[in-house]
């Protein structure tokens, strides 16, 4: 077991100690946080007032393609820590396959530093006899070690634990959002033949539009796309097919849209229900979760870097130690955005502005430039403001700035996306006008009253862990798609040219999924 590092040196050592005992040992997968100067923690840790929760103690129950879960510390007194304790603080995950060998998984713990810890691992085969240790200074927290009884598959594997409500229930998802209320309010008993021959003469003139029509019909996914630009139709596949490895989906049947604007004018009528990752005012779109945040669920631990888990991670400058400066980096999708440049320009010493990119204002570079290289996301939060402005439409990185550790100042906006109207100015965010004008106002503001400014950051932060994790994207897609299936009065079957889109994981059924669920008629 790799000991408590206090150097660099002794970092590295621990991390070749740790690459040479997974090599030697094999069964055992060993990864500690990121080594840190401080190390050990002379700190007074209560190993059982010490919690521990989250989906990922039951990774049996549930499939993410990444389970997580929280570690919060707390002393003997029962206070919670507040401070990071290094490297102090491992997760070691034990499991085998059907076949007696190592099952393949990787691990991660996130230091939150602020005495809390995000522990995370993607498994790549189905896991039997997982065993979780979670140990501080090589001592079991809480209820450690956590052994889990039955198989815990990956995100591959076709199990459906049965229909979308038992999902529902073992996830632990709400019953409802009012959002998806309010954007359901006036569609009852839906004719789609009417709605998709509206949809086609008002959106597919000229290819103007770009939109896709799905049917989920007995667990499979066809659609016809309609459009010139329909390559994100990839995000929707990505989704449901993620979902119908989990569970059975009633026959459904949606229209949703490929572009960044929503498109359901309110005063046209018939109303017509499109499904689109931005709502604005004066549209009527079902909105549900960004491509983005729903992308970067998917691929966590992948092909993504930045995810609502990592960027809870990288914050290791303590608030006080903060550029006291409001920061924003983006390309030119609106004239905020160079109105932005100018006001920072003006105003060096409050705002750290720049442009990455000239598309929309090619012609304005001169004025508005250079453009800067891209910095890495993490490092936005050495600075103690972040600036959120509109691109063509929301801007869709507000999750990751709201899950950081810097406070957000959000400019007054029509769009919205699917959790916006839960957010409060001045509790999750500090708000300024569309136009800017009270920008450095509020900035100063967010100077003088920083205790205040730091209360919204974490406030900010406490909204993400608790509303836009991986479970909570899942949950809002699941109860849309219930809800809406509801809604439908009439039969829905696969229509005239429509593809066939197959799960892509099917074939390893097979294989080492061997889901305990299915039967071998099932399987053939």
């Amino acid at each position: 077991m790799c000991p408590t590092v206090t150097s660099h040196n002794e970092c590295e050592a621990a991390r070749h100690f740790q690459q040479q005992y997974k090599m030697k040992a094999g069964v055992l997968f060993f990864l500690s946080v990121l080594c840190h100067v401080n190390g050990g923690s002379e700190l007074e840790v209560d190993l059982k007032k010490t919690k521990v929760y989250g989906p990922g103690l039951q990774p049996d129950q549930i499939v993410y393609p990444v389970r997580y879960f929280f570690i919060e510390l707390y002393d003997i007194e029962g206070n919670r820590i507040q401070k990071s304790v290094g490297n102090s603080i491992t997760v070691q995950i034990e499991g085998e396959t059907s076949h007696g060998i190592y099952c393949r998984k990787w691990t991660q713990v996130l230091d939150r530093f602020d005495g809390s810890y995000i522990a995370r691992y993607r498994t790549y085969q189905t896991c039997r006899d997982l065993t979780i240790h979670i140990l501080y200074n090589n001592q079991h927290v809480a209820e450690s070690p956590y052994k889990i009884l039955h198989p815990v598959y990956s995100e591959d594997c076709y199990c459906p634990v049965g229909d979308i409500v038992k999902w529902q229930e073992l996830a632990g998802c709400p019953s409802s959002y009012p959002q998806i209320n309010q954007d359901l309010k006036n569609f009852h008993d839906v004719d789609f033949e009417i709605v998709l021959k509206e949809a086609i003469k008002r959106f597919n003139q000229a290819g103007s539009r770009s939109f896709c029509n799905y049917v989920i019909k007995d667990d499979k996914v066809y659609r016809k796309c309609y459009g010139q630009h329909v390559g994100f139709n990839m995000f929707m596949d990505n989704i449901l097919h993620s979902l119908l490895r989990k569970m059975s989906i009633p026959d459904v049947e949606f229209i949703i849209n490929l572009g960044d604007w929503p498109l359901v004018n309110p005063k046209l009528k018939p109303l017509i229900p499109i499904f689109s990752w931005c709502g604005s005012e004066d549209t009527a779109d079902i909105v549900m979760p960004t491509y983005d945040i729903t992308e970067a669920t998917l691929e966590m631990m992948g092909r993504v870097s930045l995810d609502i888990l990592s960027v809870q991670s990288n914050n290791d400058i303590p608030w006080e130690q903060k550029k006291s400066q409001a920061f924003w980096r983006g390309r030119d999708s609106r004239q905020e955005r160079l109105d932005l440049i100018t006001l920072a320009r003006k105003h060096e010493h409050l705002i750290n502005a720049s442009l990455t990119n000239f598309f929309f204002f090619k012609d304005q570079e001169v004025e508005y430039g250079p453009k800067e290289k891209h910095i890495s996301f993490f490092k936005f939060f050495d600075y103690k403001y972040q600036i959120n402005i509109d691109g063509t439409v929301a801007a869709y990185r507000l999750p990751y700035l709201l899950g950081g550790s810097s406070v957000v100042l959000k400019q007054d906006s029509p769009y919205y996306e699917f959790f916006y109207n839960d957010l409060e100015p001045y509790v999750h965010f500090i708000p300024f006008k569309r136009d800017l004008s009270n920008l450095i106002e509020k900035i100063e503001w967010a100077r003088t009253n920083d205790k205040k400014a730091q209360a919204i950051a974490q406030n900010g932060r406490q909204y993400v862990q608790e509303n836009l994790m991986p479970k909570d994207v899942y949950c809002y897609h699941v109860t849309l798609l219930q809800e809406w299936s509801t809604r439908i009065k009439s039969k829905v079957d696969v229509r005239e040219g429509m593809e066939f889109i197959p799960i892509k994981e099917n074939e390893k059924r097979f294989g080492d999924c061997k889901c305990h669920r299915l039967n071998r008629h099932d399987e053939l």
